[in-house]
């Protein structure tokens, strides 16, 4: 027979029903990727129509987060299309997630609730990047573990 015709358990685990794990990971990431997107178009309509102490700084910042979200929301349509690929950069976003949390945090008490759920985000998407389950349903091996 052909590999087409029996597939390989690799090659199994991906054509099924894409785990809830993976399906909650990209979820959590769109969110983040989402919240970054209005965060930026926020601070460029407040620079463009507002009185903001520099304009430049307001805008170049509403630029930076839109191009930020880029990052996660690639992420989040690789992991619903299992692409393994995509499990780096939703890593990354949640690495780079946890010390703005922690400014967050340390903040005045108007961030303190934002920090929290940035936290509690990013360390669920981690969990849920990390399982077990979230790797099989992406193909990706460890170490050790390649095709021969």
């Amino acid at each position: 027979m052909s590999s087409a015709q029996n597939p390989s358990p690799e090659t199994a685990d991906q054509a099924g029903p894409r785990p809830v794990r993976l399906t909650a990971a990209a979820a959590l990431a769109g969110l983040e990727g989402l919240a970054l997107v209005v965060g930026g178009v926020w601070m460029l309509v407040l620079g463009l129509t507002g009185e903001p102490d520099d304009r430049q700084q307001a805008v170049t910042g509403g630029v930076t987060l839109i191009v930020l979200a880029l990052l996660p929301l690639l992420a989040a349509q690789g992991l619903l299309a299992r692409r393994s690929w995509s499990r780096g950069p939703a890593i990354i976003t949640q690495i780079m997630a946890l010390p703005v949390a922690y400014n967050l945090l340390q903040a005045d008490s108007m961030s303190i609730p934002a920090g929290i759920a940035l936290a509690v985000v990013a360390v669920a998407a981690l969990v849920l990047l990390i399982n077990a389950e979230t790797t099989r349903a992406l193909g990706i091996r460890g170490p050790g573990n390649a095709e021969k």
